[in-house]
């Protein structure tokens, strides 16, 4: 039987740093973190009220198996720490199966982008220049269609609530440095090679991803926070997909499509309630995908 959905943790044994769309990050100590991964979604940067069961520990588990599976290619920001551990004990169930204890690392303010296929705002970009954030590609390019090779298009973050602003490799170099921005392109493409491998072996396709890395204070690179998840990716079920359209995925499409039959939501907040039935087939998507991907189910 699953836990309670978590909208928002509450512990009180810890410094509480800040609050994202779906995370909640405390101090342990001055060089740790603890990450929850709470069942709130957003869409259309706007977080709902209702949250969505199961959603953040899937999420915790599929980055805990990127994490371990691609530990090879660059080191990652886990710490071997429970998370139950780090907090009161009246508290380790707001924790339990959806945390993680971390390094404590400065973040690098460019998300790490990998396309594999033409979508989203890269399909929007492609049809107004020809190319995908000032990399030019092939024409009579279809949506949803795979590109020749992945390609690497870094965007800005943004404020909590604010859209990613793309950005060029060029301007990834002005604002990191040239020899880092070329370590996170190479380690992203790499990480996306290697998990396309394993998800086409699952019958998923991976259409593109985001990565986000840090630094400690020695200056080594480590990838950090949520890790090919099904909200930093799309994820595309194979046996489903056709060039020419927007394939099915398993992430909040549900709400997303619900969303759009409302005319009179501005896509601001606060948000408008979500109907049961969405809320449900929002939750099994998600199970689903940690299935296919990583063999587990949620007990």
């Amino acid at each position: 039987m699953s836990p309670a959905p978590l909208h928002q943790s509450t512990l009180q044994s810890l410094p509480l740093l800040g609050r994202g769309k779906v995370r909640d990050n405390y101090a342990v100590g001055e060089d740790r973190l603890l990450i929850v991964t709470t069942d709130r979604l957003s869409a259309f940067d706007v977080v709902m009220g209702d949250p969505i069961p199961d959603k953040g520990r899937v999420l915790n588990r599929m980055t805990l198996f990127w994490l371990k599976k691609l530990g090879d290619v660059v080191p990652n920001h886990l710490l071997d720490q429970r998370p139950e551990a780090v907090v009161a004990e009246s508290e380790r169930g707001q924790v339990a199966d959806r945390s993680m204890v971390v390094r404590r690392l400065r973040p690098i303010l460019v998300e790490a982008v990998v396309r594999g296929y033409l979508i989203g705002s890269g399909w929007k970009d492609y049809q107004q220049s020809g190319g995908v954030c000032g990399i030019a590609l092939p024409a009579g390019l279809r949506m949803a269609e795979q590109l020749p090779e992945p390609i690497f298009t870094p965007a800005a973050k943004a404020e909590l609530g604010e859209h990613d602003e793309n950005i060029s490799f060029d301007e990834m170099v002005a604002r990191v440095g040239g020899p880092l921005a070329v370590r996170i392109r190479d380690i992203s493409l790499e990480l996306y090679r290697r998990a396309s491998i394993h998800a086409a072996e699952r019958g998923i396709i991976i259409a593109d991803t985001k990565f986000e890395f840090g630094l400690d204070d020695h200056n080594t690179l480590y990838l950090m926070d949520e890790v090919l998840t099904a909200d930093s990716s799309r994820f595309w079920p194979a046996d489903q997909y056709q060039v020419g359209g927007s394939p099915p995925s398993f992430d909040k499409q549900f709400v997303r499509d619900y969303l759009e039959t409302l005319t009179g939501w501005g896509k601001r907040p606060p948000a408008p309630p979500l109907p049961e039935q969405v809320v449900a087939q929002t939750a099994d998507k998600y199970r689903e995908a940690l299935w296919r991907l990583t063999g587990e189910r949620l007990g």
